[in-house]
C-alpha cells in the first residue's frame, strides 16, 4: 500500500474552515495539565538529531531562556528519506532516523543540564499504512507487529477517513490517510502506549505532544495519561479546529493543553491581509479557547506545508510575527525550528544531523536574534498584562507588559520614528532587537526609530547592553551580521574578512547569509570574544560570478561576552 505523508490528512482535517474572525466560545471544563512553568517557550526542532538538538540546548536554547525543546518522534518507524515517516511507528522502540536510545537519552540529561526540559512528540492515534521493515530492523505487515499489536488490536473500520469531519466515528476510528488505526478503547492498546509513555518518562522526559488527538476520544486519552508514572506530566494535544465538525478540540482541554490553530491562522491573515492595529484583544476576544490552556504557534511542520500559516518564506512578516507571539500574554507559544522545502515530503537535510545554523538548508528560527532575544522578553513579562497599547490604525503598534517590558513593531514600508509612551521605570536599557541601548526617561517615555520590517523591544532583564551591541542571551561569541541589500532571482549575499570563519577573503569560501527576512540578510558567525576583524560583503549569483560591495574594509571587535551586533548594515553599491 502506498506510503501517505500525514499532513495529508491533516489538511483534510483543517478543511475549509474559515480563517477565525472573533466569535463567542463556550466555558471549557477546568484543565488538569501541570503548567508549562515560568519559562513557557518551547523550541520545535522539526526532524533535527538527538545530538543536533543536545548542542543546541547548551549553545542557544538553554542561554536564551528556552523552557523547553520538543523533539520529533523518536519510536522506530517506516523506512524513507520523507519527513512523515517519522509519524509512521512500526514499534514502540527508540530506534528512528534521529538516533538510538542512547542518544536520545543523553540528549536528554545534556538538555536538563542547560535547564531545558524536553517534550517528546508522540505518535500513540496509529501505525504504519503498509509492510516492510522498520528504522531499527523490525518486520511488520500494516496490521502485524510482532510483540506488539495485532489485527485485533485495531479499530474495525479498516477504511479512509473521509471529508466528512461531521461524524465522529469516521474521524476517530477509521485510518488516517490509510494509517493502522489503534483501538485506544482496548484495555490491552491503552496499556501498551501508557507503557512506551513511561518508557520515555523513565529516560527524564517532561512532556508529550499528542500527535493527531483528534482522531482519539478524549476520554481514551485521560485513561492513557492516568497510567502514566507521573500523571501530571505536560500535555499538550493536537486538535485542530474545524467550523462545525463533531468533534471540538475543547473536549480535550480536561486532560492538558491543546494546540489553538486558530491563532496561527489568523496571524497570516492579519499580517499578510489586514492591520495589525486588529490585534489589539487578539487571543480570547477572538473566540479561541482559554490562554492558559492553549499552546500557540506562528507554524509547525503541517501548517507551513499546507499554507495556512506564516513561513519562513515569508520574510519579515513571519519574523514580526513571532515577536508578535513571544510579546503577547496568550497561550504557551512554539517556536518552529526546520529546514528549507520547496518539495512538500522531503526529509531532512543530511538525515537531520546539523553541522550549523543557516547551512545545508536549515533555517534555525530558534537562534534568529529577533526571535531568540524576545524569549526572554516574555520571561521577564511573565505575569504582566497588556499595558499602554499604541497603534496608527495601520501596521504599527506597541505595547507593553505592566513594568516589565515594551515592544515596538513596525510592519509598514517605512521607518516609524516616535516618542513611546510606557510603564516602565525610568534608566537604561537594551533594546534586544537591534542590541543597541534606549534610556527612558522619569515619565516612561522613549524616542527610537524602528526601521521597516523591524521591531524595538525593551524589558527589565536587559538594562544594558553589553560592549556597546551584543545580544545578551545567545549563549556564545561572535558576530551577528545583518546587511540590508537587495538581490536578483539566483544572487546571495555572502560575507568575508579575515578571519577563518568568514572564508579568510576566499569569496568562495564565504559564508551565505540567510534572506529569510528579506532585504534583510542575516547570519551569526562564533568568533573567539576579544577577536578584532575586519569584513565586507559580497553579492554571488547562481553561475559563481561574484561583486564585492565598495569602500572599505569593515571592522569590529567581539566584545567579552556575547555577540557584537553588526545588525544596521547596508549594501554599498
Amino acid at each position: 500500500m502506498a506510503r501517505r505523508p500525514l499532513s495529508a490528512a491533516l489538511a483534510l482535517v483543517a478543511g475549509a474552515a474559515a480563517l477565525v474572525v472573533p466569535t463567542g466560545f463556550g466555558a471549557a471544563p477546568p484543565a488538569q495539565a501541570a503548567a508549562p512553568g515560568d519559562k513557557d517557550v518551547t523550541a520545535v526542532m522539526f526532524e533535527w538529531k538527538f545530538a543536533s538538538i543536545a548542542k543546541a540546548c547548551t549553545d542557544a536554547l538553554g542561554p536564551a531562556g528556552y523552557g523547553y525543546v520538543q523533539v520529533s518522534p523518536p519510536q522506530e518507524h517506516i523506512q524513507g528519506g520523507q519527513w512523515w515517516t517519522s509519524y509512521q511507528p512500526v514499534s514502540y522502540r527508540i530506534a528512528g532516523r534521529l538516533g538510538d536510545r542512547a542518544a536520545f537519552s543523553a540528549m536528554v540529561d545534556t538538555c536538563h543540564s542547560a535547564g531545558v526540559k524536553v517534550v517528546a512528540d508522540a505518535v500513540v492515534n496509529h501505525m504504519a499504512a503498509g509492510d516492510g521493515t522498520g528504522t531499527g530492523g523490525s518486520a511488520y505487515t500494516k496490521y502485524g507487529y510482532p510483540g506488539l499489536y495485532s489485527g485485533a488490536d485495531m479499530d474495525d473500520c479498516r477504511s479512509q477517513i473521509g471529508n466528512n469531519y461531521g461524524d465522529r466515528a469516521n474521524v476517530q476510528n477509521c485510518e488516517l490517510v490509510g494509517l493502522a488505526d489503534l483501538d485506544t478503547g482496548e484495555e490491552y492498546v491503552r496499556g501498551r502506549i501508557a507503557g512506551y509513555l513511561n518508557d520515555l518518562l523513565s529516560l527524564g522526559v517532561d512532556g508529550f505532544r499528542i500527535d493527531a488527538a483528534k482522531h482519539m476520544p478524549a476520554a481514551d486519552l485521560a485513561n492513557i495519561k492516568s497510567r502514566l508514572s507521573k500523571p501530571d506530566v505536560y500535555w499538550k494535544q493536537e486538535a485542530i479546529h474545524g467550523a462545525g465538525e463533531a468533534v471540538s478540540p475543547s473536549e480535550y482541554l480536561g486532560t492538558g493543553d491543546v494546540q489553538e490553530f486558530r491563532y496561527g491562522r489568523s496571524l497570516k491573515q492579519v499580517f499578510l491581509n489586514e492591520n495589525l492595529a486588529h490585534l489589539k484583544n487578539f487571543g480570547e476576544g477572538w473566540g479561541f479557547m482559554e490562554s492558559g490552556k492553549s499552546g500557540v504557534f506562528v507554524d509547525n511542520h503541517d501548517t507551513e506545508r499546507g499554507g495556512d500559516t506564516l513561513t519562513y518564506k515569508n520574510g519579515s512578516a513571519y519574523t514580526l510575527a513571532n515577536v508578535f507571539m513571544l510579546a503577547w500574554p496568550y497561550g504557551s507559544p512554539d517556536v518552529h525550528s526546520g529546514y528549507e522545502f520547496a518539495d512538500h515530503d522531503a526529509g531532512p537535510p543530511n538525515g537531520g544531523q546539523v553541522n550549523a545554523c543557516y547551512s545545508d538548508g536549515w533555517k534555525c528560527q530558534h537562534a534568529w536574534r529577533e526571535i531568540s532575544s524576545m524569549v526572554g522578553f516574555r520571561n521577564a513579562a511573565r505575569g504582566q498584562g497588556v499595558t499602554d497599547w499604541w497603534d496608527n490604525g495601520g501596521d504599527q503598534i506597541a505595547f507593553g507588559r505592566g513594568t516589565k517590558a515594551y515592544v515596538a513593531i513596525n510592519h509598514e514600508g517605512s521607518a516609524l520614528t516616535r516618542t513611546f509612551r510606557t510603564s516602565l521605570p525610568a534608566g537604561d536599557y537594551c533594546d534586544v532587537q537591534s542590541g543597541k541601548g534606549v534610556t527612558v526617561n522619569g515619565s516612561g517615555q522613549f524616542t527610537a526609530t524602528v526601521p521597516a520590517g523591524a521591531a524595538v523591544a525593551l524589558h527589565a532583564g536587559a538594562r544594558t547592553c553589553s560592549g556597546g551591541g551584543t545580544n545578551p542571551g545567545t549563549g556564545s561569541s561572535g558576530a551577528s551580521f545583518g546587511v540590508t541589500a537587495t538581490t536578483q532571482p539566483g544572487q546571495n549575499i555572502h560575507v568575508t574578512g579575515d578571519r577563518a570563519a568568514l572564508g579568510d577573503w576566499n569569496p568562495a569560501s564565504a559564508p551565505k547569509l540567510d534572506p529569510a527576512a528579506y532585504p534583510v540578510w542575516k547570519l551569526d558567525v562564533a568568533l573567539p570574544a576579544g577577536t578584532t576583524f575586519a569584513y565586507k560583503y559580497v553579492r554571488k549569483d547562481a553561475a559563481g560570478n561574484v561583486t564585492w560591495e565598495s569602500g572599505a574594509n569593515r571592522t569590529a571587535t567581539v566584545p567579552a561576552s556575547g555577540k557584537v551586533a553588526l545588525t544596521a548594515d547596508v549594501w554599498r553599491g
